[in-house]
Order: structure tokens, then C-alpha cells, then sequence
């Protein structure tokens, strides 16, 4: 074991119960975000629709996959200064801490500088390299400006952040999320009512919400570490080398990782029209959706696994493992089986009957999920085992494919928009039902099968609910929300009793069971 797995080990038994009760608040934390993300993306966007139209609605989703691009950078030593600070706070070293802490502020403002030109030149000429619906330029250069300019001051406030990480506050930092969302909601709402429709608005929104959520990042960074200061002195050449050196891996893995997820709208804008662009947007918003909700499992599962790790308990992550894959699969089943069954209704609900069409898109977008996302819990055991750089290459390797491969089937067949989607769920779907359980099997000396038939359930899962839904159609019409809320309710409720009884082992029951605050663990025991 490292010196630095040692030093995350809780230093006494109240640290441990402190550590275990925090966990269901930040799992219920994360529900929260994934929540409010659902709420805000599935009311956005036909209110976006309807206000701006669609051409002009897929510039929003292809500006904040532009910043995530600059973010590469930042977002690696963002995650190298999270793990350095965790060390440095949990041995009471504030000294050290406090010379990463001023190395992060003032290392992630020199690039924030160095970035800002490029970002700068980039949105004011946004007409020039983007396809862009005509009379709308200048709003669409404020609107890539703004939102941008909101990246760039979150990357930033993200370092003052870190030490709520640190203390395994991930409620709070949920929280700041939380806030962030419905800032830009009510914002750019207000503005649009006030005012009139117009992108430009939405840079705004993106730019104040971004300020507000900086200053309670700052009072909340006061609040929790008031150690740490602000010392431009701290800032230390050796100590940035190394959060650098640390993360560059890690960076490999976060290109290639984007090269799978952010290409998408480029591609399109660059090859097709905004029109195509604004579609494709419409149904990448479910799988955007998705995945967030995914997300949330990273920050329970994640911990739990390196503080496994740091104790030796090789068979506990080998359980926990299985079990997360095994839950998720089932878990992003259920979504992925509803809206792939009821997409034709969802779209002609959601945002209007002429978009019913964009269906199949939408079965290319989300299908192959259920095996793309059920395999989040295994990443964290390449970061705990330190084995990031084959999977970085791999990542970084078939992420160039996707993006030549969507390219070619955009270009050169028949397949327009289609073909971006195709390339994207292939090549992601051969990287994480091959490569990643197979070097997560061998990483722990395990059969290189482990960790392939966790995700086989969830496969199956999702072809049993699409499959029975598809045949239902025949018997019943579906034409409004009540009725489309009623048919997944009873599908989602008898769907999670066989899934809890017959699906999950008796140990499986108590994994999960162990997450649930514990006034509430004693009311549903018995569901175990």
C-alpha cells in the first residue's frame, strides 16, 4: 500500500463513523443534482424550442461542449490538487496544504489567463467557424462569450472548492450545483419574460449564475477550511510540477473521453446545418440526462473504493464492484427501456409532433447506455490500483476513431446525422464491453469474465422493457402526460419488485440498504 492510500485511512474510529454517516448524505446530495438536472433539461428545452427555434436552440448545447475542451486542462489539475489536499488536510500538514492550495489558485489562474485569448477570439468570431442561422450572429457571439466566461470562473472557483472534497462535503459542493442550475433557470427565464427571447440571454444567465455560485464556493471554503489562506507567496513552482505531472494521464484520459461525448454537435454544425444541429441537440438531451444521473453513483462508489483499497480490503472492492455494475445496469435499464419504448409519445409531448420522427435517433442515442454507464463503477478501480495510463491510451486511441469514424459517415453516406450517433455507439460500446471490465478483471487477478456478466443483466433488462412496450402500442394509444406517466409508473414499480426480489441477492439487498440514512435503514429492513 502508498504512502498515500495510508494517509487516507480515517485517523480514529470517529473519523470512520463520521466518514459512514456522511455517505447517504451525499448520495441524497447527488439525487439532488441529478434531479434538479432532469427538471431543468426536460422543461428547458421545449421552452428553448418554442422561444428560439430549433436552429438556433443547437448552438446552446455546442457552446458548452466547446468549453469543455478548455477544461481538459484545468478539470486534470483540478482532480491531482483534490488528492494532495486530501493528504495534506487529513495529517494536519496545513503548512503543505497550504502551499498546494495557493499552487492550485494561482497555477489554474495562469492558464485561466493563457486560455482566455483563445476563448476570446473564438466567440468573437464564432460566425466564421460555425454554422450560424442568419440575423442571430452578435447574440450568438454574447452568448458564447457569456457561457465561456462562466466556465472559465467555475474552473477556477472549483480550487476553492477542492477543500469540501477534502472533508467529504460532497453535500455541500451538491449544493453549489444545485444553486448554479436554478440561477440560470430563473435568470435567463426573467430576462426572456422581461426582455424578449434571444441567445444572448442565456450567455448572461450562465455568466451571473457563475458569479453567484463563486461566492458561496469562497464562504463556503471559509466556513469548512479556515486554514487555508490566500498567500501568493505559497505558490510553489516543484509543488505545481508535480499536481501537473500527477494528472497527466489522467488528462490523456479526459481528451479521450470528450472525443467520445462532446463531438457530436461539432461535427454536425461543421458538416450538415444548424437546423441538423438543433434536432440532434433535442434527442441528445435524454442521454445528457442519463448520464448525469449516472454520475451521482461516482462520488458514492469512488470513495468507498479507495479507502477499500487503503486498507487492503481487496474482496470488499471485488463485491462492492460487482454489485455497483450490477445495480447500474439495472438502474439505467429502466429509463433507457422507457424512453426507448414510449419515444415516438415522449417527443410528440415533449416538444411538438413534427419532432416524432427524431425516435430512432433517439433508440441509437440511449440504447447503448445501459452497458456504457453500467460500467462507471470500475473506473475508480484503475485510479486506486494506479493503473490510469493504459486505459488513458486506450481511451485517447478509440476516441480519434469515433471521430474519424463520424466524420467518414457523415461525409461521405447517406446517414446524415445518424451516422454521428452510429459511430459514437459503437466504438464506445466496444471500449466498455471489452477493454474496460476485461483490465478491470485482471487489475484485481480475477476471471476476465467478472465483470461482463454484472452487465449482461442489464442488457436484458432493457431489451424485456423496450420489447414489452413496443407490443403494448398495439393495444393502447398513448396522447397525453397522464397517461404516458401512468403506463411508466406501473412499469417502473413492477419492473423494481422483480428487479429487488429476483434480480438482487440477499447481500446485494444489504449493499444497498447500507446507503440509506440510517433513521430510515431501520424502517425498510425489512426489505432485504
Amino acid at each position: 500500500m502508498d504512502k498515500w492510500s495510508k494517509d487516507l485511512l480515517p485517523n480514529s474510529p470517529e473519523d470512520d463513523e463520521n466518514y459512514s454517516r456522511q455517505v447517504p448524505r451525499n448520495l441524497l446530495s447527488y439525487f439532488a443534482v441529478s434531479l434538479t438536472n432532469l427538471v431543468v433539461g426536460f422543461w428547458l428545452t421545449p421552452f428553448y424550442v418554442q422561444s428560439l427555434g430549433v436552429a438556433a436552440y443547437g448552438l446552446i448545447p455546442l457552446a458548452t461542449s466547446i468549453t469543455n475542451y478548455f477544461g481538459i486542462i484545468t478539470e486534470s489539475i483540478h482532480t491531482t490538487v483534490s488528492r494532495y489536499l486530501t493528504v495534506d488536510l487529513r495529517t494536519n500538514n496545513f503548512k503543505k496544504a497550504n502551499i498546494t492550495f495557493n499552487t492550485a489558485i494561482f497555477g489554474a489562474l495562469g492558464l485561466i489567463l493563457i486560455i482566455t485569448p483563445i476563448a476570446a477570439i473564438l466567440s468573437f468570431n464564432v460566425e466564421s467557424i460555425f454554422s450560424i442561422p442568419e440575423g442571430i450572429a452578435d447574440d450568438a457571439m454574447v452568448m458564447f462569450l457569456g457561457i465561456i466566461s462562466a466556465f472559465l470562473l467555475n474552473a477556477w472557483a472549483s480550487n476553492f472548492g477542492v477543500p469540501l472534497f477534502s472533508h467529504n462535503r460532497l453535500d455541500l459542493k451538491n449544493l453549489i450545483v444545485v444553486v448554479r442550475y436554478l440561477s440560470q433557470v430563473i435568470i435567463v427565464v426573467a430576462l426572456f419574460f422581461i426582455l424578449s427571447p434571444s441567445i444572448r440571454y442565456i450567455g448572461v444567465s450562465f455568466f451571473i449564475a457563475a458569479i453567484i455560485a463563486f461566492v458561496i464556493t469562497l464562504l463556503l471554503w471559509k466556513w469548512i477550511a479556515p486554514q487555508l489562506k490566500v498567500k501568493p507567496r505559497d505558490f510553489n513552482i516543484q509543488r505545481l510540477k508535480d499536481l501537473s505531472g500527477l494528472g497527466g494521464w489522467y488528462l490523456v484520459t479526459v481528451a479521450g473521453s470528450l472525443l467520445f461525448t462532446q463531438i457530436d454537435l461539432i461535427v454536425i454544425n461543421l458538416s450538415l446545418d444548424p437546423v441538423a444541429g438543433g434536432e440532434y441537440a433535442i434527442a441528445l438531451t435524454w442521454s445528457l440526462l442519463l448520464r448525469s444521473m449516472a454520475s451521482m453513483f461516482d462520488g458514492v462508489v469512488g470513495p468507498v473504493i479507495m479507502i477499500d483499497y487503503a486498507r487492503e480490503k481487496f474482496d470488499s472492492i471485488l463485491r462492492i464492484s460487482k454489485t455497483a455494475v450490477k445495480c447500474m445496469g439495472y438502474i439505467i435499464a429502466l429509463p433507457v427501456g422507457l424512453i426507448s419504448g414510449f419515444a415516438p409519445q415522449l417527443l410528440t409531448l415533449w416538444v411538438g409532433p413534427e419532432f416524432a420522427g427524431l425516435a430512432p435517433l433517439m433508440w441509437i442515442l440511449i440504447g447503448h447506455l445501459v452497458i456504457n454507464l453500467a460500467v462507471r463503477p470500475l473506473f475508480p478501480i484503475e485510479v486506486a490500483f494506479n493503473k490510469v495510463r493504459t486505459p488513458g491510451l486506450i481511451t485517447l486511441g478509440m476516441g480519434i476513431c469515433n471521430l474519424l469514424l463520424a466524420v467518414f459517415l457523415v461525409n461521405f453516406t447517406a446517414l446524415g446525422m445518424y451516422g454521428v450517433a452510429i459511430a459514437g455507439a459503437i466504438m464506445l460500446t466496444m471500449k466498455n464491453s471489452i477493454f474496460t471490465p476485461w483490465y478491470a478483471a485482471r487489475i484485481m487477478g480475477v476471471s476476465s469474465t467478472t465483470f461482463v456478466r454484472p452487465l449482461v443483466s442489464g442488457l436484458v433488462a432493457v431489451i424485456i422493457i423496450a420489447s414489452s412496450l413496443y407490443i403494448l402500442h398495439f393495444w393502447i394509444s398513448i396522447t397525453s402526460w397522464i397517461q404516458l406517466g401512468a403506463c411508466s409508473a406501473i412499469v417502473g414499480l413492477a419492473y423494481t419488485g422483480m428487479i429487488w426480489r429476483f434480480g438482487l441477492s440477499l447481500q446485494e439487498r444489504k449493499v444497498i440498504l447500507s446507503l440509506v440514512p440510517s433513521p430510515i435503514q431501520q424502517k425498510i429492513s425489512f426489505l432485504a
